[in-house]
């Protein structure tokens, strides 16, 4: 016997929890339920790796909504749950536990995994994801009697731990395996800023850094090998390589997918009255020209969510959003719009040694993205630049005494 809803949300993060925010909203009558991993309310993920990390937000905090929200709207809090498979004929899901519920429609947004080490050691104690809050909490229990960090990984996640910990007093050592930080997300200029931002908090950066294993004793971190054979002592390893989508039981129902399950510009699936949003939905973004991506962001979680609600409450309008994202890091604002991925020309705005600048990429002359440091009037201008297609000036956009906004209101179209 199946529990039956009339929208199953499968993955309690941001995007199933604006899902089912927006039905609310559009005056959906029907029932929803919202189903996660985790045994907590729906909370902000991002601050996992910095506030959370250093202990300026209490988890309470953290909450998207109080739990009031959820009963006062009448959403059904299915928590501690994992869905193993679909049978999309039936529009049945099974649990983990074999517990079985119906739907009438299914919004996936179960996001994904921490992507783990493959190298002997990783699933030794004091190796650590920041994914969740049991992984921070992990963490927190064991900074007393940690003095060594290693990071593997540049990336956010990575720089934005480390950041947090090397505040903390640690002894932080960041492991990158390509020849500079931030390679998938940022320019060139952008990655040697903030190399040289860690190093001057006293970070051990190492760039071109290939890890061999973990070292252990007694089944514990003790350090991390590398492809050298350099033993960079540690008590303990904080994994940041990206994650890994969470959509196994939606292909294997016959969902079309890969690296993300696909959707179209209504976030639906190839599969009836199944949708799919947020980190694990692989779609044609028109800012990436029109290439498939998928997008780990709080950003297109929520809009995609809306896009969704919309959808089932009978006002479609395609997914076509300006991307955005951010990171803290130190006293470091970074802001960006946009997706600079195939960009052929960068233009610095601002001053580096004023840690208060932006960049602004070009392709084939036209804006598709910009980093803004400590530069949110820039951020908030940008987005017009972006959204246009324009194609400025470069000289004048390197001129920081003229706002962006003129600049959009003299550039080309």
């Amino acid at each position: 016997m199946s529990t039956a809803f009339d929208v199953l949300i499968v993955g309690a993060g941001h995007g199933g929890a604006h899902a089912a925010i927006s039905l609310r909203q559009r005056k959906f009558a029907g029932s929803i339920a919202l189903l996660g991993e985790e045994p907590e309310l729906p909370y902000e993920r991002p601050p996992l790796s910095k506030e959370y990390l250093s202990g300026e937000r209490p988890f309470t905090r953290l909450l998207i909504r109080p739990e009031s929200f959820w009963t006062e709207r009448e959403i059904t809090m299915l928590l501690g749950r994992r869905i193993v498979s679909i049978d999309a004929k039936a529009q049945r899901v099974v649990a983990s536990d074999g517990e079985t519920f119906s739907y009438g429609t299914l919004i996936w947004a179960a996001g994904g995994h921490a992507r783990r080490l493959t190298c002997s050691g990783y699933d030794l104690a004091g190796v650590h994801s920041v994914r969740s809050r049991a992984d921070v909490d992990q963490v927190l229990a064991e900074l007393a009697t940690t003095d060594g960090v290693c990071v593997v990984g540049g990336g956010y996640i990575g720089l934005e731990a480390a950041a947090v910990l090397a505040k903390l007093g640690k002894r932080v050592t960041v492991f990158e395996g390509q020849d500079r930080v931030l390679a998938r997300v940022a320019g060139t200029t952008l990655s040697r800023f903030y190399e040289a931002e860690h190093r001057a908090h006293g970070v051990d950066l190492r760039l071109g850094a290939l890890v061999e294993c973990i070292e252990e004793c007694e089944g514990r971190a003790t350090g991390v090998r590398l492809a050298g054979g350099e033993i960079v002592p540690c008590e303990m390893v904080i994994v940041g390589v990206g994650i890994i989508p969470s959509i196994e039981p939606l292909l294997t129902a016959g969902a079309r997918g890969g690296n993300g399950v696909w959707v179209d510009q209504l976030c639906q699936t190839n599969l009836p009255q199944v949708y799919a949003i947020g980190d694990c939905a692989l779609h044609a973004n028109p800012y990436a020209e029109g290439l498939q991506v998928r997008l780990e962001s709080v950003q297109n979680a929520t809009d995609m969510a809306m896009t969704a609600a919309r959808a089932i409450t009978g006002a479609a309008e395609p997914y076509h959003v300006v991307p955005w994202f951010w990171s803290n890091q130190y006293d470091l604002k970074l802001q960006t719009v946009g997706l600079s991925a195939g960009y052929d020309q960068e233009v610095l705005r601002g001053d580096l040694a004023a840690r208060s600048f932006s960049i602004l990429y070009l392709k084939n002359g036209k804006v598709i993205a910009l980093d803004c440091v400590n530069a949110v009037k820039d951020y908030v201008q940008g987005r017009a630049l972006v959204a246009s297609g324009a194609s400025p000036d470069p000289g004048r956009l390197a001129d920081a005494t003229i706002s962006l906004k003129d600049q959009l209101a003299g550039a080309q179209l």
